[in-house]
Order: C-alpha cells, then structure tokens, then sequence
C-alpha cells in the first residue's frame, strides 16, 4: 500500500538515510516500499530533547530509522529504567513502547512515546504548581 505525504512549501522529511526538503510550494509524493519515514514535525533533536521522556523520544527515533536498531537498545533501556525509578507511575506507558520495540513495530513505539510526553509533561505541570515554582517566566 502506498503512502500519501502532502507537503508544504520548504517543508523537510526523513525517507530512510536521507533528509528530503521541498521546493517553494506544496506537493504531493506517493511512496511505494519499505522504508523508515519521519516529518519534520516530528523530528526530535538534541536541542529539543530536553525532558527524560524526550530523550526517549529520541533514543526511539534512532531506532525507527537505523538500519540495525538493536544498538540503541541499550541506551534506551537505561533511560527507561531511570524515568521509572523516577516516576513509577509511567509503568503504562513505558510497557506500550517496549511492548512495540520488542515486537518491532518501531513507528507505534515511536507514537506511543508521544503520550509518555505528553504524561511526563503532565507530571512536571503539577509538580511545579503543587510546589509553587513557575516554569513560564
């Protein structure tokens, strides 16, 4: 089955090892095969992750477009361990994605990181109201 991707103009995307941008207005690709595929929305960078879980994100992302993502395994279960000994009460979520990895279904595991952000965001949004601390400026 093919894939539909709509983009705008300027507009970048990852197809496999490589980094595809767009002209100066909209366009429509069709893409047949096997191969990993990222937006540049959700693309996560070095500089971007700057949580626990968007390092996940990350180390998850490597996987989705390595040719061999077993090595970053490693990693990322180290991170995994640590958010939760930090947060327990990730375990739901933190199953989901291994649960995807482990059966290498890479790009679920990625989109279910996606709520582990939006959780720990969550978490870290209580912890700075309950605690009185302001995060935005």
């Amino acid at each position: 089955m093919a894939l539909k991707v709509e983009l705008k103009a300027g507009e970048k995307f990852i197809l496999g090892d490589s980094v595809i941008t767009n002209d100066d207005q909209r366009t429509r690709l069709t893409i047949e095969g096997e191969a990993p595929i990222l937006r540049e929305k959700d693309v996560m960078t070095m500089e971007t992750a700057d949580t626990p879980c968007k390092k996940i994100y990350l180390v998850v992302q490597l996987m989705y477009l390595s040719r061999d993502p077993i090595k970053h395994h490693e990693m990322y279960f180290e991170m995994v361990n640590d958010v939760l000994e930090a947060a327990p009460s990730t375990r739901p979520y933190i199953t989901e994605i291994n649960n995807h990895i482990l059966t290498g279904s890479l790009y679920k595991a990625l989109k279910a990181t996606k709520g582990l952000i939006e959780y720990e965001g969550a978490l870290l949004g209580h912890a700075s109201r309950s605690s009185g601390v302001r995060v935005d400026g």
